[in-house]
């Protein structure tokens, strides 16, 4: 498909949110369907922290992929590689069978900051496509789509939490199971009324690191771990967790939300103790003393911290958080909000 003069009459705009999340990893088939009677979900909340895509034009037979803090590259349409930096970008555009097409990917979030960063670029990627081909702006079709382009090529388990919260926005709790032909997930938004999911925002604080993170390296130490049977029963009590933290923020009792991600904070750095780097432990260690909680975003290793708690703690942890982060370059408290909104065709 050559999108080059379609492109110089109208060029495509889209938008997604990042996340940040808890229960995750049991996202993963590999996980969810062994622990399928513990009903796994994942905890996660969309933020204002958008990713845009352009579609725009290029040389008729080429692609070009630009994205904020990777060099650009340019292949042949049949020529690009899926072993490569921005590989799940060209494995969209393969999808489509695309060419003539300039893709340039801006986000708001810091590069590789664990908030979902490539897995929301795909979202946004194939709305655009489906914008340039004229089909309709499914959320579900194009969450699933991107998570199977990126299983395609990851060579890991991938999940689609993040895909997920790209294209529905909001604060949800996501159940996986199997369906009757397929894995399938259910929505449950933990908030009726959007006026109590804005005040929410007084309850939480993300934090970057400013190390990058590659999620690879842990997110595959816990599958083999789980896959071995030594890591099953803590993923057993991550999966309870999960549960009793959604419901305890859905009921505002956010002393108890903090107890119970301190508790799946602790029960993943026994496992994998890189999860959270030195600034990491920090931010830990001062939000239990503010009655707070906190975790790291995606699969840690670097990349966002974020906190919950009661709106008073929460205000007496943000300047405490800002001091340990003044010591770190790159470092900061994220100007952010919750984004009620997932893809939007701009």
């Amino acid at each position: 498909m050559n999108l080059k003069k379609q492109l110089e009459h109208h060029q495509i705009h889209t938008s997604v949110p990042c996340r940040v999340d808890l229960g995750g990893t049991l996202d993963i088939s590999t996980m969810f369907l062994p622990l399928n009677h513990l009903s796994p979900s994942s905890f996660n909340i969309a933020l204002d922290l958008r990713t845009v895509v352009s579609l725009s034009p290029w040389q008729k037979g080429f692609i070009k992929v630009s994205s904020k803090g990777f060099e650009s590259a340019v292949f042949k349409k049949d020529e690009s590689l899926f072993h490569h930096p921005m590989e799940l970008m060209f494995a969209c555009a393969a999808y489509f069978d695309a060419h003539g097409v300039h893709i340039k990917i801006n986000s708001a979030s810091p590069p590789r900051s664990a908030l979902g960063g490539s897995s929301v670029a795909a979202v946004a990627i194939i709305s655009a496509f489906y914008k340039a081909v004229d089909n309709p702006i499914d959320p579900e079709r194009i969450a699933w789509l991107a998570h199977y382009i990126e299983a395609s090529v990851a060579g890991v388990p991938c999940g689609m939490q993040d895909q997920l919260a790209a294209a529905f926005g909001g604060v949800n709790q996501w159940f996986w199971r199997m369906g009757k032909i397929s894995p399938e997930f259910e929505q449950r938004p933990v908030f009726e009324h959007e006026d109590d999911m804005k005040a929410f925002n007084l309850n939480i604080l993300i934090a970057y690191c400013g190390i990058p993170h590659v999620s690879k390296d842990i997110n595959k130490q816990w599958i083999d771990s789980f896959v071995c049977g030594e890591t099953r029963s803590v993923f057993k009590k991550i999966a309870n967790l999960t549960n009793q933290f959604s419901k305890a923020v859905k009921n505002r009792n956010f002393r108890q939300a903090a107890d119970l991600m301190n508790q799946e904070t602790k029960l993943r750095l026994e496992m994998t103790p890189d999860v959270l780097d030195n600034t990491g432990k920090k931010l830990f260690e001062k939000a239990i003393s503010c009655n707070c909680g906190a975790r790291f975003t995606g699969a840690g290793g670097g990349g966002c911290l974020w906190a919950v708690g009661k709106a008073l703690d929460i205000e007496n942890l943000n300047p405490l958080w800002q001091d340990i982060l003044n010591d770190v370059e790159d470092a900061k408290i994220l100007d952010t909000k919750i984004e009620n909104k997932g893809i939007i065709i701009l």
